[in-house]
């Protein structure tokens, strides 16, 4: 063959691979709401930056039929390209083909991309769209799977590795995703469980839908393995892209800087008056954060899970955080199980990637009730405790109202690291709100008394003057200050410029024992 009709064939071969199991089954794709791999790559990254690698690879199962083994691909696309501008790399699985099942050469193409993931300091991020395991290759596919779990938690801490699940995802197939930093599913049409709903009818005859079982609301705020829940698969690529703007390629980089235009020293009146003079009624803490970071732009992850507490990312003064607040609108921002869980997860990634937490604090306490403690609210709390411990990243605290009990160290004290911690003139921190204290303390004298309701409420107002306020702590050091509400976000923002630098470790070890 000369030149030119070797071309010709290279590109009759690269046309073949672009429409994956051919146009019949890419229309039932696009009939059920679902875009092929190359479309969805199309739109997560950067126009004409995609290199595909591994395009000409096909099946190696002698089961399948000659039509199905020698499609290209193999049923999943690889390669890299760049968000931003920035480098990442990919994989998009390919329902078209053998369902977009998992075999021996689609794995191969998987861990390939995932290693020069690791090699070259860049993203790893997984578009899943799989039947599961390729029947036809038996323990080899399931040897596959085994290979891309150990390079996820290789390479986990290492690079961000994020999980977009937008098609079904069941059986072995959700640990790869598990392992991953960020899961995001689409309502749906994405689906993920270890066991689908036939076989849970049949085990504990428990009748449920898919979407009840696995969907993206049941994950998004029931069991809290997907981060992100979004409406269409276009939402959820561009929100991908959006988490971009606040998390670095690698643990070595620096996070992306924000636009900076925002004023350092803005100060904002409506901080005086979000926080409601009585202690017991509840306000938004989106409303405080709007207010003090960059633009009012926060990225909040976890939305809809332990929704007492709330996680996320912008900028301050420019500089990348992740930010962890109380919420006092729900459940008045007590810690729970599924708080602590989120809140836990969260601090290791910003730790693990150098980004600086900056803490919003108004805590009455940990939730009580059996179904907490047995549920282990201890282990799971002191999951929080440890995270916080653990994280050698600059540490800022704001305590803008209650900071009570145990929930007070818990939450980025001065005691456990926390480089610069402030509190508001509303803040109160003691063992426990005036009215507990006053049972406890003076219930006989209270008792005994011609009038219990006015001894109590005189009781009530002296202890809050002695305890339930910042300046006790703060005359200890277990504050650095108490401010005006106006001024958190200049202070916060002078105290991250000061901590760049910021050097501190942990005992050599080969690693901790959290309490899983």
């Amino acid at each position: 063959m000369t030149m030119r009709e070797k071309l010709e064939l290279l590109e009759r071969h690269r046309a073949s691979s672009e429409v994956g199991g051919g146009a019949a089954r890419l229309a039932t794709q696009h009939a059920k709401g679902k875009l092929s791999a190359r479309e969805r790559l199309d739109l997560l990254l950067d126009d004409g930056s995609f290199v595909e690698l591994d395009r000409f690879v096909t099946s190696r199962s002698a089961a399948s039929s000659d039509d199905e083994a020698s499609v290209f691909g193999d049923g999943v696309v690889t390669g890299y390209g760049r968000i931003d501008g920035r480098l990442v790399y990919v994989f998009s699985q390919d329902f078209t083909v053998f369902g977009g099942s998992l075999s021996e050469a689609h794995a191969e193409k998987i861990c390939k991309v995932m290693d020069l993931a690791v090699r070259n300091g860049a993203p790893m991020i997984g578009l899943n769209d799989s039947g599961g395991a390729r029947i036809q290759e038996g323990v080899v596919s399931l040897g596959g799977y085994a290979d891309i779990f150990l390079r996820n938690t290789l390479a986990s801490g290492v690079v961000p590795q994020i999980s977009a699940i937008l098609g079904p995802c069941a059986g072995g197939a959700v640990y790869s995703p598990a392992i991953t930093d960020f899961v995001y599913m689409v309502r749906g049409t994405s689906y993920m469980f270890v066991t689908g709903p036939n076989v849970v009818k049949t085990v504990t005859h428990e009748d449920v839908t898919m979407e009840a079982l696995g969907g993206a609301d049941t994950h998004a705020s029931v069991s809290g393995v997907a981060h992100f829940a979004c409406d269409s698969e276009i939402a959820c690529l561009q929100q991908i892209r959006d988490l971009f703007r606040f998390i670095p390629s690698n643990n070595l980089a620096e996070s992306p800087r924000g636009s900076g235009t925002d004023p350092r020293d803005r100060r904002d009146e409506a901080l005086l008056d979000i926080v409601p003079d009585n202690t017991n009624k509840p306000y938004d803490m989106h409303d405080v954060l709007r207010r003090i970071v960059d633009d009012g732009d926060f990225l909040e992850v976890h939305r809809d899970y332990g929704a007492n507490i709330i996680c996320g990312f912008a900028h301050l003064g420019s500089f990348g955080v992740g930010i962890v607040a109380n919420q006092p609108a729900v459940l008045a921002g007590v810690l729970d199980i599924p708080a602590s869980i989120k809140a836990a997860r969260f601090i290791r990634f910003c730790d693990a990637f150098n980004i600086p937490i900056i803490t919003f604090e108004d805590v009455p306490g940990f939730l009580p009730g059996v179904s907490q403690e047995h549920g282990g609210i201890i282990r799971h709390g002191a999951k929080l405790l440890y995270a916080y411990c653990e994280a050698t990243v600059p540490k800022l605290t704001v305590i803008t109202r209650k900071a009570y009990g145990g929930a007070y160290d818990v939450m980025s004290s001065k005691h456990i690291r926390g480089d610069y911690n402030v509190a508001w003139p509303t803040a109160e921190i003691a063992v426990m709100g005036a009215k507990g204290a006053v049972e406890i303390l003076f219930k006989r004298e209270i008792a005994e008394s011609s009038n219990p309701e006015s001894a109590m409420d005189a009781k009530v107002a002296e202890y809050s003057e002695q305890f339930a306020n910042p300046y006790v702590a703060a005359s200890r050091g277990y504050v650095d200050d108490v401010i005006d509400p106006r001024d958190t976000r200049p202070r916060l923002i002078d105290a991250l410029e000061t901590m760049r630098a910021k050097r501190d470790t942990n005992p050599p070890r080969k690693h901790g024992n959290i309490p899983l």
